[in-house]
C-alpha cells in the first residue's frame, strides 16, 4: 500500500499529548497528514474536502460521531482507528457494515486504569484514608497508633475482581506479586480459566462476602446495570472496601450510599452515576469515600500511549500485517 491520506477527528482540548510531536512525525513516515489540525464536526467545507481524499482516519474523545454517511463522504477511507478507549457512541454500525475495519486503543488506555485500581488497594487495605484523617485531625499520633494494632494491611488479605476484562486481567497481573488471595467473578469464564489468570472462579455474591476489598472492572451492559446492589452491599465485610473505575452504573448508587452512611464500608469511587453526583451528593462529605473525578484512565502524558498504539495498528495495516486490536461488529455488544 502507497502511503495513504491520512486525517485527524478529535477534540484538541481532550486529547493534548495523544499525537506529540515525536509521534506525528513517526505518522508522516507511514502516511500523507493532510491536515494536523483535527475535524472536529463532518459536515463544513474543510471536512468535505478532507473526507473526500482521506483513506485513514484517526479518532479520538471529544471528536464528532463517526455516522453512517461517512462511507460515502469518505469513498477511499480504509480503516478507521480510534486513539482512545470505547468506540461506542463513536463509530456508527454502518461503519461496519460497510466493512471498514476499525481499531482502537483501549488496551493502552487500560494501563493507567490498572496502575491506578492497585494504588487504591494497597491504600485500601493499609486504611491509608482513615490514618489520614485522624492524623490531620487530632496533630498526634495517640489514635494512629491504636489503628495500627487492627486487623489491617495487605498480607493474606482477599481481593475480589469483579470482570475478567482487559483491565480485570491487566490488575489481576499487577497484584501477583503481593501476598493477596485473588477470587474473581466473570460468568464468561470457567474455574480453569480462572485458575489460569492465577485466581480463584467464584460467584458474586460469595466474592461480595468473602473479600476484604472489591474492585469492579465489568462492562456497562444491560445485565449488569445496578449488579451492586442493596443485597449484595450487604453482603460485604464490616470494613471492606469497594472501588469502582469500571462504570458508575453497576452500582446502585442509593444503596450505597445508605450503607456508607452508616460507616461500615469504605469506597474509592473514579466514577458515578451520573458522571458529576450532584453538589449536594454525599459522596463528597463522607468521610470513608475516597472520591476522584474520573482520572484512572489516561491523563496527561499517560496520553501518548493511545496515539502510540493508534500510530502501532496503522504501521500494521499499511505493511498487511495482521491487526492486534480490531473491533468486530459482534463484539460491540459485550464490551466496555
Amino acid at each position: 500500500m502507497s502511503q495513504p491520506a491520512i486525517i485527524l477527528a478529535m477534540q484538541p482540548s481532550r486529547t493534548q499529548h495523544v499525537l506529540p510531536d515525536e509521534v506525528l512525525r513517526r505518522l508522516g513516515g507511514i502516511g500523507r497528514l493532510l491536515d494536523s489540525k483535527p475535524l472536529q464536526r463532518f459536515d463544513d467545507e474543510r471536512a468535505r474536502r478532507l473526507l473526500a481524499e482521506a483513506e485513514i482516519l484517526i479518532t479520538g474523545w471529544g471528536g464528532p460521531y463517526v455516522g453512517p454517511e461517512i462511507p460515502t463522504a469518505a469513498p477511499h477511507l480504509k480503516f478507521i482507528v480510534h486513539a482512545a478507549g470505547t468506540v461506542k457512541g463513536v463509530i456508527d454500525d454502518a461503519i461496519f457494515e460497510a466493512g471498514i475495519p476499525v481499531s482502537h486503543s483501549a488496551e493502552a488506555n487500560a494501563v493507567p486504569v490498572a496502575e491506578f485500581t492497585l494504588a487504591a488497594i494497597i491504600f485500601a487495605g493499609k486504611r491509608v484514608f482513615r490514618f489520614r484523617d485522624l492524623y490531620v485531625a487530632d496533630r498526634n499520633r495517640n489514635r494512629t497508633h491504636l489503628m495500627q494494632r487492627e486487623a489491617i494491611g495487605n498480607y493474606r488479605r482477599t481481593v475480589g475482581i469483579v470482570g475478567a476484562s482487559r483491565i480485570g486481567r491487566r490488575v489481576i497481573e499487577l497484584l501477583k506479586p503481593f501476598d493477596y488471595r485473588l477470587l474473581l467473578s466473570d460468568p464468561t469464564l470457567d474455574a480453569a480459566e480462572a485458575a489460569g489468570l492465577g485466581t480463584e472462579k467464584i460467584d458474586l455474591d460469595e466474592l461480595m462476602r468473602q473479600s476484604d476489598i472489591v474492585s469492579l472492572h465489568a462492562p456497562s451492559l444491560p445485565s449488569t446495570q445496578h449488579m451492586i446492589d442493596a443485597r449484595r452491599l450487604s453482603l460485604m465485610k464490616d470494613g471492606a472496601t469497594l472501588i469502582n473505575t469500571a462504570r458508575g452504573i453497576l452500582i446502585d448508587e442509593a444503596a450505597l450510599l445508605s450503607v456508607l452512611k452508616t460507616g461500615r464500608i469504605d469506597a474509592v469511587l473514579d466514577v458515578t452515576d451520573p458522571e458529576i453526583p450532584e453538589a449536594g451528593s454525599a459522596f463528597y462529605d463522607l468521610p470513608n469515600v475516597f472520591l476522584t473525578p474520573h482520572i484512572a484512565g489516561a491523563i496527561g502524558l499517560e496520553r501518548a500511549r493511545l496515539g502510540e498504539m493508534a500510530v502501532d495498528e496503522i504501521e500494521r495495516f499499511v505493511t498487511g500485517q495482521p491487526l492486534l486490536y480490531q473491533i468486530h461488529q459482534a463484539n460491540l455488544a459485550n464490551i466496555a
